[in-house]
Parts: C-alpha cells; structure tokens; sequence
C-alpha cells in the first residue's frame, strides 16, 4: 500500500527531528515498554527478508527482559509468511507488502476470520545507483523504463543504457546494469506494483536472495541500478532522489522521513508483522507482550538504529488497539 495513509499523521508530533536517518529520533509520545509477569514460552517467526534483521534485534532486545522466551526468525520472502500462519507453523508473519486477497482468502477459508496485520515500521524503498554516478533523479516513469519491459508507465522509450537517462561522458554508452529482489520477496511485489505499474520486469534483471545482496552488486558495479529497501543502504551506493509526474507537479524529493510521512517520496511503505488473532479471543500473551514492545520506545529506537522510520505516537496508539 502507497503509505499515502501516513499523510494523516500529526506532524506537529515530529517537532525536532531531522531528515536524515542518523539523527532522527523516535516521537518523545511514544509509550515506554514496561515488563510484565507471566510471560514465557517460544514463538516462531516466518517472512520478510527486508524485516530480517530488525526482527533479530527485536528478539535480542526482548530475550534481555524475558531471557526463558525462545523466539526463532527465518526470513525467505514475504510470500513465505501467509502459509506459515495458515499451517500454525509460526505466530509471527513479517511481511514488507500487505497480503494480498487471495492469501487472505485462504487464511480466512481456515480460520473462518481475517488476519491482524500491525504495523511495525517505515520503509522507503530506494532506486540505488553505485556512489560514483552522477545521475541526479529519476521520475517514476523513467524507473517503469529502466526496469519493465512492459512500461506501462507511459514512457514510450525503453531505457537500456546511461546515455538514456542523459548520463554523459564515459558512462554513457554503457548498459545498465539491473539489479531487484526474487518473485518471493514483498519488496519485489511492491516494486512490480508501484514503480512498475504492475507491469512485468525485464528478463535481464538480475535476481537477488537479499536486500543486502542486491545493495552489495551496486555498490560493486560502477554502472549498476537497483532497488531495495533504505535501511540496507552503504557507503558504496547512492538512493537517487525521485518525482512522480502525476502528482506533486513533478517534484523530486529524497526518501527521507518527512516525505515518507507525508506521502510526497513515491515509494514508501509500512512494514507489517501479520498475527493470527481470534476476534472472540484475546492475543495470547506471549504474542502480545512482543509486538507491544516492537511498538514501543525502545522498539522503535531498533527500527531508527537499523535505518528504518519509526512510528509516530499515533500511529503506535493505532496498532496496539489491534492487540486487545
């Protein structure tokens, strides 16, 4: 989903914090997580590549209140996280995309309910370019050309070297060189939705198992292209700025965190942690306790630390409803 929704948050509330990831600071409103007693046993957490390693910080973070919780995180893929809740082989579906109907269809033909999706963070997800390219933004239109041999877009020419984006000099005659993510991934299905116009990728693409594997090929290949999600950015790569030329004028905006809330960066998003939750019955507490303190303070300092957005207090008021 376009995190347009996130345009309604009181912005008032992120008085003093700053644009660039190294200095942002979780909203002061934001509850701090309080221990509880009573709380033990394992959990198992099946999905989202993108959200692997906050989900380990999360666990580590959580294990030094509660050191008997034993919680395991495989992250294969977005895709992977609706079987895994409908087969009961885990409690804990992470996933970088919202499901999709028909996924919600089957877990719903299980259980006889929907779901609970919680919102857990704040991505944007980035066009990277190795450091040393001097390209200085790209209108979604142009990412639809680079990227989809479909280029539903509206650009009617196809983009297959630097000199089509006006990169001069010794670049320009080269061929980009693509870099994305597997058909299993949520930031491949988002990026196939939105910066694709749900057109189909180029067969010369280069699939990558992770966000960092694909980050890593740009930051090694002088006339590389790529996307993934901001967190996994390095010093050897380069988020270029982007437009969209249907709204906002065309304007270019950098993926920071004020234009993510404000819906003007066109490829933000929430990252989910799916739940299967009985309406008629009360989260069990093991479940609870570790999603409310992913949505606290201390969680969302983990979500700034590993270069992600943090939810805002409304926004945590929001998703900790859910969990009654």
């Amino acid at each position: 989903m376009r995190i347009q929704i996130l345009a309604q948050a009181m912005l008032a509330a992120l008085v003093g914090l700053s644009a660039t990831a190294q200095t942002i600071k979780v909203d002061p409103k934001v509850t701090t997580y309080k221990k509880v007693s009573g709380v033990s046993g394992n959990l198992n957490s099946i999905g989202s590549d993108t959200l692997n390693n906050l989900m380990a910080y999360w666990v580590e973070g959580f294990n030094k209140k509660y050191p008997n919780v034993k919680i395991q995180v495989e992250g294969k893929g977005s895709t992977t996280a609706p079987p895994a809740l409908i087969e009961s082989t885990s409690q804990l579906g992470p996933m970088s995309r919202e499901m999709k109907n028909e996924e919600i269809d089957k877990f719903e033909k299980k259980f006889g309910y929907k779901p609970t999706k919680v919102a857990v963070a704040i991505d944007t997800l980035a066009v990277f370019v190795n450091k040393g390219n001097p390209i200085k933004s790209l209108s979604m239109q142009q990412v639809d050309a680079v990227f989809s041999k479909t280029r539903k877009g509206g650009l009617a020419k196809d983009i297959k070297t630097w000199a089509d984006l006006d990169v001069t000099g010794d670049m320009a005659g080269r061929p980009l060189s693509l870099y994305g993510r597997n058909s299993a991934s949520g930031t491949y299905g988002y990026f196939k939705e939105h910066a694709l116009f749900k057109g189909d990728f180029k067969d010369s693409v280069k699939e990558q198992p992770g966000s960092s594997s694909v980050v890593q090929s740009v930051g090694s290949d002088r006339f590389a292209i790529g996307y993934s999600g901001i967190g996994y950015a390095t010093s050897g790569v380069r988020a270029v700025p982007l437009s969209d030329e249907k709204k906002n004028g065309g304007a270019v905006f950098e993926a920071t965190y004020e234009n993510a809330l404000s819906g003007k960066y066109p490829m933000s998003r929430y990252l989910y942690v799916y739940i299967n939750k009985d309406p008629k019955k009360p989260v069990d507490p093991l479940t609870r306790e570790f999603l409310k303190f992913v949505l606290s303070k201390e969680g969302q300092e983990i979500v700034v630390k590993d270069g992600f957005l943090p939810l805002t207090a409304k926004m945590e008021t929001e998703e900790i409803a859910k969990l009654k």
